[in-house]
């Protein structure tokens, strides 16, 4: 999953069978920090985001699937998700212990 920030939306006037209705957003890639990664990209939003908010993003097959009535549409770039809140660890800390739970299938 990657993260972007929605700059704007986008226009199409023709737009492939199955896309119809769909809202087209310009979207700027970001990484951890929150710092732009690379140039702008459009993104098919199916989250109901709006300018501003950051955003998760999915690639190829997974923007595809993520498509809410026909799947396997010509769509590389999706918002699945709207992040509320985002908290950033140094690499070298990471918990590796597993915390106690129950599961219910063991």
């Amino acid at each position: 999953m990657l993260l972007g920030r929605v700059e704007g939306s986008a226009v199409c006037s023709v737009k492939y069978p199955g896309t119809e209705g769909l809202k087209l957003l310009i979207v700027q890639p970001l990484n951890r920090h929150l710092e732009p990664v690379g140039a702008l990209q459009v993104a098919v939003d199916v989250v109901q985001a709006g300018a501003g908010d950051i955003c998760l993003m999915v690639r190829s097959r997974e923007a595809a699937l993520a498509m809410p009535d026909i799947k396997f549409v010509p769509v590389d770039l999706a918002l699945v998700g709207i992040v509320d809140e985002l908290s950033v660890h140094p690499d070298s800390e990471f918990d590796f212990v597993l915390k106690k739970g129950v599961n219910p299938f063991a």
